[in-house]
């Protein structure tokens, strides 16, 4: 198990807890049950990477503990 940290540059910060072979889509699917929003209008990206909902947190080399912007 791993931990997320996502940023909505809005002042909230929400961690999640995944396993590595989780996909983005099932991250989102996370943020959005936490958060409230709903997971199609989610964007995950770190710098200007914007990660694909097919792949996986491990194929993107997210690790435990880090951050990425909603």
């Amino acid at each position: 198990m791993i931990e997320v940290i996502c940023n909505d540059r809005l002042g909230k910060k929400v961690r999640v807890k995944c396993n590595p072979d989780d996909t983005v889509r099932d991250l989102k699917l996370l943020i959005a049950a936490q958060t409230g929003t709903k997971a199609e209008k989610i964007v995950l990206k770190k710098w200007y990477n914007i990660y694909k909902d097919h792949i996986t947190l491990e194929d993107y080399e997210i690790h435990d503990g880090m951050n990425l912007e909603m």
